[in-house]
């Protein structure tokens, strides 16, 4: 008799291998109520590779909105009203500050976001820079920044400058990108990780789920990432934003998160997969089952352009699990 799909799952996740595309679609196909059955083995896979330790991340949008591309989800587009702040990027001092607040709360992981395509002009790499440098000696956490497509020399810029982790997302399968935004290509995103990797960089990318993608573009996404060898996973729930193409979209149960999470564990067993916007919109009460569908962080705090949970609860929510903050 054929090994059964979720036995393959335990026996290639243990192992750190993973299962396969092929494989991956047989997992998807399972039914809702197998869910229980699914999160036995990843929580079994996720204490092997990540132990009892929880990555909390946290991060500031350090300019925003006025964005060129037309991202179907986001409401920092100039494409759509959404009636966002808008402000060019903040000082060094008001990111640092940021930074010292977020680790008051146990996060490990600070990371400065911006809008647009890149960040390129002088004074806002400049000001990147100074934030860097004095977070590198006063805040005693991993620096991280999502600052769009940039070139080789201002990352490397920014790398000397301190920077230890650089985040870009995918957003989606390759199939699927083109319902999702029109202004760029698909490569373009694909080679920025390239770059950021090439550079020594820890890569956090990722993508955002609900889209209306199917299962296949979501096996596609995580195999492009599994070939990248990106070090983090981000996982993003779309929180539907009012002035958006995707503002009436409810394409999302609580229990499809979970076994989106699931897929990514069982894909990418040894890489960290941290559960980040949209997370208490769309789980709901079940957002303590993200540990056992694989995740081993998650994002505190505020998101971007929404409020996130009072860390505090976060914080409670791991101790209740009997998990724990990761420590520098």
């Amino acid at each position: 008799m054929s090994i059964g799909i979720l036995e393959k799952a335990l026996i290639s996740g243990l192992s750190g291998e993973g299962l396969g595309a092929d494989d991956a679609r047989t997992l998807a196909s399972l039914p809702d109520e197998e869910i229980y059955s699914i999160i036995a083995v990843t929580e079994a896979v996720r204490r092997r590779h990540k132990g009892d330790e929880v990555n909390l991340c946290a991060i500031v949008n350090a300019k925003s909105g006025l964005c060129k591309e037309d991202c179907s989800f986001c409401s920092q587009s100039v494409e759509y009203s959404t009636g966002i702040n808008e402000y060019a990027m903040r000082p060094p001092h008001e990111i640092v500050n940021a930074a010292k607040e977020a680790q008051t709360y146990g996060a490990r992981e600070f990371s400065i976001v911006t809008s647009g395509t890149r960040i390129e002009k002088d004074r806002d790499v400049e000001a990147l820079i100074d934030a860097l440098s004095s977070m590198k000696n006063g805040v005693a956490m991993e620096r991280c920044a999502s600052l769009g497509i940039l070139k080789r020399e201002t990352l490397k810029r920014l790398k000397d400058a301190g920077l230890e982790s650089f985040h870009h997302n995918l957003e989606t399968g390759r199939s699927f990108f083109p319902n999702v935004c029109t202004t760029h290509a698909y490569d373009d995103d694909v080679e920025a990780v390239r770059a950021a990797k090439g550079l020594g960089f820890h890569v956090c990318s990722g993508g955002i789920f609900g889209l209306g993608e199917a299962w296949e573009d979501r096996i596609e996404l995580a195999s492009t990432l599994k070939e990248l060898d990106v070090d983090s996973i981000p996982v993003n729930f779309l929180n539907p934003r009012p002035g958006t193409p995707l503002e009436n979209a409810k394409n999302l149960t609580p229990i499809e998160c979970l076994k989106v999470i699931a897929l990514l564990r069982l894909m990418l067993p040894e890489k960290d997969i941290v559960v980040c916007g949209g997370r208490h919109v769309n789980l709901r009460d079940l957002q303590p089952l993200i540990f056992a569908a694989g995740a081993n962080g998650m994002m505190v705090g505020n998101y971007l352009t929404t409020p996130g949970r009072d860390p505090k609860d976060d914080l409670q929510m791991l101790k209740d699990l009997g998990l724990k903050p990761k420590g520098l």
